[in-house]
């Protein structure tokens, strides 16, 4: 294992939307920062925008959790394949509702209505994180409209987070885009992010002293544009080129070459 060779009790680059491996640059911090103003200020719906590997999903489970801490309701549902008969069910199942007794969507519905209503006379934001909206299909978006609708009150509770990426954002309609209060970008990292980002995620791994050369991380971030899973995916194929190599460090060539082996992100 690559580990060992590095001095690393795990490996420090792994994928996926655990909240405690977050690392909160500044333009995630920025888009958290937004993400809890639309809460506070009762707004009914955002976009969070970014291309693929922007850290979307993985800022949507911070968010969730950091809420929940707060004593807020949430739900986070992917839309990627949704089903429209399903959805009503996956609703209430992430808001943590019993709809087994519901003999119909309808009646899913008034159990996900009534409890964002009673959660606006507790005083409880009710919020839904709904991932991959840009690649839901039309009659998904329809209900999507129909549920950032479904409470006119003024003192309303209810916020929607869309989450896709901005070139098919115009899929969702003009009439949930009419509906957005705010725009959320993740732009990608620039080369300062990436180098802390590497200092940091090594060092949460056990290894203090650098792995990556100066050179070796300026290619790095430039064949990963900033994005931070590819980031993650070509340190991570580095590390491993690195370690089969004997190599007391990663240089520029070590990068370039696990890139053209591995065929992740064209060099």
């Amino acid at each position: 294992m690559y580990e060992s060779h590095w001095g690393l009790n795990e490996s420090p680059f792994r994928v996926g939307n655990d909240p405690k491996r977050f690392y909160q640059s500044p333009t995630h911090d920025e888009a958290l920062a937004r993400l809890h103003f639309l809460v506070e200020t009762r707004r009914r719906l955002g976009l969070l925008l970014g291309e693929a590997g922007s850290g979307k999903s993985l800022l949507m489970a911070v968010f969730a959790e950091q809420l929940r801490r707060l004593g807020q309701s949430v739900a986070t549902v992917s839309l990627l394949g949704a089903d429209p008969v399903e959805l009503p069910g996956l609703l209430a199942l992430a808001l943590k509702l019993s709809a087994d007794r519901c003999r119909s969507n309808g009646g899913v519905w008034r159990l996900i209505t009534d409890h964002i209503a009673e959660n606006r006379y507790q005083q409880v934001a009710t919020v839904f994180l709904l991932d991959d909206a840009d690649r839901a299909p039309p009659s998904v978006r329809s209900l999507v409209l129909r549920l950032a609708q479904c409470d006119p009150a003024p003192d309303s509770r209810l916020t929607l987070v869309l989450a896709g990426r901005y070139e098919r954002m115009g899929r969702l309609g003009p009439d949930l885009l009419d509906l957005a209060d705010l725009r959320i970008d993740l732009e990608p990292w620039d080369l300062a992010d990436t180098q802390e980002f590497i200092r940091w995620a090594l060092a949460r791994s056990g290894r203090a002293e650098t792995v990556f050369d100066s050179a070796a991380l300026g290619r790095l971030h430039e064949l990963a544009g900033g994005v931070p899973r590819r980031v993650c995916q070509l340190a991570e194929l580095a590390l491993v080129a690195g370690a089969g190599q004997h190599l007391a460090a990663v240089d520029a060539e070590t990068v370039e070459s696990a890139c053209r082996e591995l065929g992740v992100i064209e060099v």
